[in-house]
This record gives structure tokens, C-alpha cells and sequence, in this order.
């Protein structure tokens, strides 16, 4: 089992949830300040994502048995924060601008498929005739095959 991925998956899933149930969550009288951090108590925040996320409701019982201390547990499974500020931050991020690494470059303005076909266009026209191509080429003559 990837535990970074479940911490990662666990964090993704009660913001998602808190983000949904944000009013009436902060309504209850759950909240704890915990390592200086403000956040719901844990029995809550565990009990959510055992349901949300099986993985979480098969292995639960084996953690419990390592600790049954709550806070311990989900300072272990990385959700030890605040929801308000994670999701604040997660906005700004979203909303910030975005560099590319040195050396990078950047996209072209128009996407790459649409170069290309502009560029297939260009290559199907016949070549512009030269203004003096009547010169080598007359109209009036007639070319007739001799057998």
C-alpha cells in the first residue's frame, strides 16, 4: 500500500466533503484547536472518511490498534490542518500565476494541430505564377501529341 498516496487521497476527499458541508459543519460545536491548528475534532473527521474511503474503513481497525489516540491518527494520515485555510490556499494556487522552469518553453499561440494543418494548406496551393511566366509558357499554343 502507497501511504503517501492515501494521505494524499484521504486530504483531497474531507476537503472535497468540507468544501460540500462547509455551513453546517461549522455550526456544530466540533471544532478543536490541535497543534495550533483550528480544525474539526478528529472522531469526526475519522468517522467521515471511513465511509467516504474503503481503503481507509479496512485498515482503520489495524491503526486503531497501534494508537487509539484520535489525534495521533490523524495527525499520522496528514490532516492535521485547517480546512478554511487549506482551501484558501488551494484557491490562491489555483488562481496564481504560472511559471515554467528555467529553460522551458513556452506553448505556441495556436495549438499544434492547427499549425499543421495551416502549414498542409499552404503546402496543397500551387506555387504563385511568376509574372513573366507567359513568357515561356504562351497560352495560344497547343501542344498535340505526334504518334
Amino acid at each position: 500500500m502507497d501511504t503517501e498516496h492515501l494521505r494524499s487521497s484521504l486530504k483531497t476527499l474531507w476537503l472535497d466533503y468540507y468544501r460540500s458541508n462547509r455551513v453546517w459543519i461549522n455550526r456544530l460545536g466540533i471544532w478543536v484547536t490541535c497543534e495550533g491548528d483550528r480544525r474539526p475534532s478528529s472522531s469526526f473527521i475519522l468517522a467521515t472518511l471511513a465511509i467516504l474511503e474503503p481503503k481507509l474503513h479496512e485498515i482503520l481497525p489495524l491503526i486503531v490498534d497501534l494508537s487509539s489516540n484520535p489525534d495521533r491518527i490523524v495527525s499520522a494520515l496528514g490532516l492535521n490542518f485547517n480546512p478554511d485555510q487549506a482551501l484558501k490556499n488551494l484557491t490562491e494556487a489555483e488562481h496564481s500565476v504560472k511559471m515554467l522552469p528555467p529553460g522551458a518553453r513556452a506553448l505556441p499561440d495556436q495549438p499544434p494541430a492547427k499549425a499543421l494543418a495551416e502549414e498542409k494548406q499552404k503546402k496543397a496551393q500551387p506555387p504563385a505564377a511568376s509574372p513573366h511566366a507567359d513568357d515561356y509558357y504562351p497560352k495560344n499554343r497547343r501542344y498535340q501529341r505526334r504518334d
